[in-house]
């Protein structure tokens, strides 16, 4: 079995300008935001993303990164509004399909399946049709006779995900209490990059956890990346929760102060200012 083990800079030099990109986790939870800061530091833009969304959106927005959002929200969870996606939007900085959250995993599954679409009751009778004028419906074609919309599949050229722990080969497991449809991303996309806070032996991946916890499935993925605390400041359950005041500061920072504090060196670098920010709350 081939080792897959790589830096998130070998990770995101294989990204081209233009592409879609999927980004897992949901809200603040669980996003893989080392590979997104290591995303924010290269050239990379014109991007579709698609993201149950959270920080990710809104610094990739924040950096105009993104052409186009495919999304069911974007928030900070104890936050309701990311509000640096926000103040995209009201600039009209981004074009948007928002559908609502079942169909956006119907989506998903779609794509994983490689089927163009597939028929879901979600949306009908909402607004979501009338700001998607693009979406479908289909009639069923049995006695029943009854419409459907027709959810395009979220294909996409690759996929970015945070888990718990992963071994060399690909295989990827979440220890938190949800998967947040991680292993469909990596399914639905051409090509996946999933960064953990540590890799272990194969062996070892049941040792901590059930078999039921492989979420992600080395067939599915490209690259690893060992990235400690590579959440944050989103949570990362059991090994942390979400870093709170500095999501706070994150929030109420004009965005070009926040990035030449935290963002303008390496991760390495990142994390120091992390815990040089911590001290002077304290």
């Amino acid at each position: 079995m081939s080792d897959k083990t790589m830096s998130a800079e070998e990770a995101v030099g294989r990204l081209e300008s233009g592409m879609t990109l999927g980004i897992g986790g949901w809200g603040s939870r669980r996003k893989p935001m080392a590979l997104v800061r290591a995303l924010l530091r290269s050239r990379i833009t014109d991007l579709t993303v698609i993201s149950y969304g959270g920080p990710d959106v809104g610094m990739l927005a924040a950096a105009g990164r993104i052409r186009k959002l495919v999304t069911a929200f974007v928030t900070l969870d104890s936050i309701p509004l990311e509000p640096h996606y926000r103040a995209a939007r009201e600039r009209g900085a981004l074009d948007l399909m928002e559908i609502d959250e079942a169909m956006f995993l119907w989506g998903l599954r779609a794509a994983a399946n490689r089927l163009p679409f597939l028929p879901v009751r979600a949306g009908i009778g909402s607004d979501v049709m009338r700001v998607n004028p693009g979406l479908r419906t289909v009639t069923s074609p049995y006695e029943d006779g009854e419409t459907f919309v027709a959810v395009p599949a979220l294909r996409m050229d690759a996929a970015l995900v945070h888990v718990s722990r992963a071994d060399r080969r690909g295989n990827g497991q979440y220890l938190g209490p949800d998967p947040y449809f991680d292993d469909l991303f990596c399914e639905a996309a051409d090509t996946a990059y999933v960064s953990c806070e540590r890799i272990v032996d194969t062996a070892d991946l049941t040792k901590e956890a059930a078999p039921q916890t492989l979420l992600v499935k080395r067939h599915t993925v490209t690259g690893v990346v060992e990235a400690p605390n590579g959440a944050h400041f989103t949570s990362c359950a059991p090994d942390y929760g979400r870093d709170e005041a500095f999501q706070k500061r994150y929030a109420t920072t004009p965005w070009a102060q926040f990035a030449a504090r935290f963002l303008d060196g390496d991760e390495q670098a990142y994390q120091s200012a992390v815990r040089s920010a911590a001290g002077e709350a304290t």
